[in-house]
C-alpha cells in the first residue's frame, strides 16, 4: 500500500511580500504623520509672536496697559521695574479697538513719514544690488582664472563677515568721503554687498555650456548672451535675491542708527527697537504694518523663491 503524506501549508512568496510590503507603508504613515506633527508645533511656536502681535494691535490702549504695563515700566531712576507675577499674554482682545491704527494713520503722520523712509532706503539698494550682481556674477561665471577665483573667494570672506565687524570701516569710509548723514551712506555698502553676487554666480554656473556655446555658434554676443540667455534663466533666482535682500535691509537697525544722526531720516524699524512705556499699543500696529510689505513680497514670490533654490539650470520647454 502506498503511504499518503499530507502536504505542509507554506505562506507562499507573495503574501509573504504583500504583508511586507503593508508594514512598510504603516510605518512610512506613521513617521509622515510623526514628522507632520513636529512641523506643525514648531510651525505654531515660530508663528505664536506674529499672531499676538497682530491680535494686540486691535486691543485698547487701556487693556494693552493692563496686560503688559509691568513688561515696560520703569523706576524714577530708568531702571527697570521687577515683574513679581506672570505676564498675562492674550491672544483675542476683550474688545475689538482700531484706535491704534488711526493714530498711527491719521493722528501721528511721523509713523507714516518712518515707513516711507524705509522704503526710500531699501528700494534703491534692492534694484541697484541685483543689477551690479546680475553683470559682476556674469563675469564671474563666464571667466576663469586665478585672478578671478581670488577677486570671488575675497567676496565670500566679505559675505561671511556680519555687518558689525563691516560697521567701523564703513563709518570711516562714510567720513572720509564726506557722506554722513546722507541716504548714499547706507546705498553705496547695501548696493555692492557681495551676497546676491555669491548667489547668482553659483546660479549661473548651473547654466548647461552647451546652451551658450549654441549661442555663440548662431553669432550672438556677449550681451545678447547675458540678456537673453542669462537674465532669463536666471529668473528664479534673481527674485529669490530680491526677497532676501529687501526682508535684510527691510529690518536694518545698526546702519541708520551709525550712519544717520538725524532722527527724521531713521526709518521705521529704528523706532521699532525704541518702545517706551507710553507707545506699546502704537508699537503693535506699526509692527503689523511694518510686517505687511515683507508678507507679501514673500507670498507673492515664494514661488520664484524655491525655484530660485532647486533650480539646477538648463532649458525649460
Amino acid at each position: 500500500m502506498r503511504r499518503e503524506v499530507s502536504p505542509v501549508r507554506r505562506m507562499p512568496d507573495a503574501d509573504r511580500g504583500v504583508r511586507k510590503a503593508k508594514r512598510r507603508k504603516i510605518a512610512n504613515r506613521a513617521k509622515i504623520v510623526l514628522a507632520t506633527l513636529i512641523a506643525a508645533s514648531f510651525a505654531i511656536l515660530f508663528l505664536m509672536p506674529i499672531v499676538l502681535t497682530i491680535t494686540n494691535s486691535f486691543m485698547s490702549a487701556s487693556e494693552i496697559s493692563a496686560n503688559y504695563g509691568s513688561v515696560f515700566a520703569t523706576t524714577e531712576t530708568g531702571g527697570k521695574v521687577y515683574i513679581a507675577e506672570k505676564v498675562n499674554l492674550k491672544f483675542i482682545p476683550d474688545m475689538v479697538s482700531f484706535s491704534q491704527y488711526i493714530t498711527v494713520l491719521f493722528k501721528s503722520p511721523e509713523y507714516l513719514l518712518k515707513f516711507w523712509n524705509s522704503a526710500f532706503l531699501v528700494v534703491p539698494i534692492v534694484i541697484f544690488q541685483l543689477l551690479v550682481a546680475s553683470f559682476a556674477s556674469y563675469g564671474f561665471a563666464r571667466y576663469s582664472g586665478k585672478l578671478r577665483s581670488i577677486i570671488f573667494f575675497l567676496y565670500i570672506i566679505l559675505m561671511l563677515m556680519p555687518y558689525q565687524v563691516t560697521l567701523v570701516p564703513n563709518y570711516l569710509v562714510s567720513d572720509w568721503l564726506n557722506l554722513l548723514d546722507t541716504y548714499r551712506a547706507i546705498w553705496l555698502p547695501g548696493i555692492f554687498s557681495p551676497f546676491a553676487v555669491y548667489l547668482l554666480t553659483k546660479f549661473m554656473k548651473r547654466i548647461p555650456v552647451g546652451v551658450v556655446e549654441a549661442a555663440q555658434i548662431d553669432g550672438a554676443g556677449e550681451w545678447q548672451i547675458y540678456r537673453r540667455i542669462c537674465m532669463p534663466l536666471c529668473k528664479g533666482a534673481i527674485c529669490s535675491a530680491a526677497i532676501l535682500v529687501f526682508i535684510d535691509y527691510w529690518n536694518m537697525v545698526e546702519q541708520p542708527l551709525i550712519l544717520l544722526s538725524d532722527p527724521e531720516t531713521h526709518p521705521l524699524s529704528v523706532f521699532l527697537s525704541r518702545i517706551n512705556a507710553g507707545e506699546i499699543g502704537l508699537a503693535f500696529a506699526v509692527a503689523t504694518i511694518y510686517m505687511v510689505p515683507s508678507l507679501l513680497i514673500f507670498l507673492y514670490g515664494e514661488e520664484y523663491l524655491v525655484d530660485g533654490i532647486t533650480y539646477q539650470g538648463g532649458v525649460k520647454g
